[in-house]
């Protein structure tokens, strides 16, 4: 047989090589799957931002037409209205010339409105003085208070006026507004009326915007739709109030209004020249109410969200700034639905690496798992194999010395007394035993194998019967006598005689046969002893029949009680140095012991000698 490191080395170089590819594919799928729970991850990212940028996007154009529609009519409101009273002769004709009595005198629109998102209006007259339409002076306070305004209401707007007067200052407010602000009118019938080179400078500018950036185009295009909804709004407004009024439409209207940012307060003004004189108007709005406004319009799609105040160099280039006023959105987190949810939760587990192990990282490790499973297992077999295959090199060696001593007993005394040169009778006689004896051991080891080779193939030698212990070993001591007799030993024997005798199920050719190999090796091994006995006693114990035999011999050593019961357990060398053997007879008995039921050990406490106990199974019956 191939040596054993020659084995071992074949099977560590095949084990190396499944654990490199095995290694390498575990490696791959890692990266694999790494690589596809990533492209999901970023893929699921990129639907996410495009859901929550389409919300946000909605929730811009929501909100702008309404602030649109504040601004525009705020813009659209005629610049007489910021008096509390109107001459009806002079409006928009000689409004700001003194001309004493007679005229008669229409209130104000601003005098008694009132408006969820205006909390004041105001006007700075040329010398400088804080007015307001809603807070009448002198006779006109007195005729206010006879033309549906309260006393309630008039000391409110009051109040709002003084909170007006320290927040603004004409002169800041002056170099914060625009010198002069186009016609709406004119600024949405002008891209009709263009010249191409204006029309070039206009797409440029959109093309522009869209360049700075997605935010910015979406900014032009709200600021351009803001305009125009502000400029048909400020035409229907003028055009029924000069309806109402009978009144030409021929002086200064229409001056659209800027949203400013002042100590935190939003404002509305704008620049009014009129009679060589220029006025300042607009309204401080209630920004608590129109962001509260605006956000419940928009809870829908976004209901963390909160609106601040933007700056107004950069709009338009800020993400999410609206177009009328300069107010950016702040989205907070966007609540996904539908498909788009459902796809980030799956690329959320794809991405997940804490949260155990995903499909393939388990099917890697159940992989190898039954891989080194496997393997041990193959390494285990391999060395049974080999083991096996040692020790039967080594039995095949022992038996073959055990042949060969008494082989050559054989045939040199057979040719002694083939050729006469024993004459002496009594040595012939000795001769003869010795030939008998030697014949006897041969038979006995051969007899050995065959039953250790039947059991090995599942064949046992006859049935078991119920036999009682004594009569069991009636016919068998006599036997056993002889051979320690033969060896010059003598056989002890002690029955139990306490109670009736106890009935077992065994093979008698099998108990025999171990007997035999125990009293064989007494003789083998306690030949040399001071005490030449060999004690056979037979108990009771629990229910079984005990059968002990010891001897006075040296005993067993540690090292050799471990293998003691294994077949083919002595080597060559331990059969020449030792007594004659092939190691197989204790394995044989425990065999034959077992197949029977029963048992068959060493017993360790033993004081002197070995001392092996035969167990054998009870029977119901006697």
């Amino acid at each position: 047989m191939t040596r054993p490191w020659h084995i071992w080395l074949s099977f560590l170089i095949c084990l190396a090589v499944l654990l490199a590819a095995m290694g390498w594919i575990s490696v791959a799928a890692l990266k694999l799957e790494s690589a596809e729970a990533e492209a999901q991850w970023e893929k699921a990212q990129a639907l996410r931002e495009t859901a929550a940028d389409e919300k946000i996007r909605v929730a811009l154009w929501r909100m702008d037409p309404a602030l649109a529609l504040l601004v525009a009519q705020e813009s659209a409101r005629p610049y007489f209205c910021y008096s509390p009273f109107l001459p009806i002769n002079r409006a928009y004709v000689q409004m700001f010339n003194d001309r004493g009595g007679g005229e008669m005198l229409v209130p104000s629109p601003l005098l008694s409105e009132r408006s969820a998102h205006v909390i004041i209006y105001f006007q700075f007259e040329p010398d400088g003085r804080l007015t307001s339409p809603q807070v009448p002076l002198g006779s006109n306070r007195k005729l206010a208070l006879g033309n549906n305004l309260s006393v309630e209401a008039a000391t409110e707007a009051e109040e709002h006026l003084e909170q007006a007067r320290s927040i603004l200052d004409r002169e800041k407010l002056l170099a914060r507004l625009p010198e002069s602000t186009p016609d709406p009118m004119r600024m949405v019938f002008a891209q009709f009326d263009q010249s191409p080179e204006q029309r070039t400078v206009m797409r440029q500018r959109q093309q522009e915007s869209q360049q700075k950036g997605r935010a910015a185009a979406e900014y032009y295009r709200r600021n351009v739709n803001v305009t125009n909804s502000a400029a048909v709004m400020a035409q229907n407004y003028d055009d029924n109030w000069f309806n109402d009024l009978s009144l030409p439409t021929t002086d200064v209207r229409g001056v659209l209004m800027t949203p400013l940012w002042i100590d935190g307060s939003l404002v509305l003004a704008r620049r009014v020249s009129a009679g060589g004189k220029e006025y300042l108007q607009g309204c401080l709005l209630n920004w608590p109410a129109i962001k509260r406004s605006l956000l419940e319009e928009i809870e829908d799609l976004l209901p963390e969200a909160d609106l601040r105040p933007a700056d107004p160099a950069t709009l338009g280039e800020e993400p999410h700034t609206l177009a009328a006023i300069p107010v950016r959105l702040i989205p907070g987190r966007t609540v996904l639905d539908g498909p788009v949810s459902k796809s980030l939760s799956v690329a959320g587990e794809a991405a997940r690496r804490g949260d155990g192990l995903s499909p393939i990282e388990f099917s890697l490790a159940v992989a190898w798992t039954c891989m080194l499973l496997a393997a041990v297992a193959v390494a285990g077999l391999l060395y049974g194999v080999v083991r096996l295959s040692e020790r039967r090199a080594s039995f095949v060696t022992a038996v073959t010395h055990e042949l060969r001593t008494p082989l050559t007993t054989f045939q040199m005394y057979a040719e002694m007394l083939a050729e006469g040169m024993v004459s002496d009778e009594e040595q012939q006689k000795v001769y003869l035993s010795t030939l008998r004896s030697e014949a006897g051991r041969l038979t006995h080891m051969v007899e050995n194998v065959l039953s250790y080779a039947r059991l090995e193939r599942g064949r046992t030698d006859g049935q078991l019967e119920t036999h009682p212990v004594d009569k069991l070993l009636e016919p068998i001591v006599p036997r056993l006598r002889d051979r320690a007799a033969h060896a010059g030993l003598e056989l002890a024997v002690a029955a139990d005689g306490e109670g009736e005798p106890i009935a077992v199920e065994a093979n008698a050719s099998a108990v025999e046969q171990i007997l035999t190999n125990l009293v064989d090796n007494a003789c083998k091994y306690a030949a040399d002893a001071a005490d030449k006995r060999i004690h056979l006693a037979v108990s009771r114990i629990d229910g079984k029949a005990e059968i002990r035999l010891r001897d006075h011999g040296p005993g067993v050593s540690e090292s050799v009680r471990r293998r003691l019961f294994r077949s083919f357990s002595k080597t060559a060398d331990e059969a020449a140095h030792s007594a004659p053997g092939v190691g197989l007879g204790l394995a044989l008995s425990r065999r034959l012991a077992r197949d029977m039921g029963g048992d068959l050990r060493l017993e360790q406490d033993a004081a002197e000698g070995a001392c092996f106990v035969l167990v054998l199974k009870a029977s119901d019956t006697t």
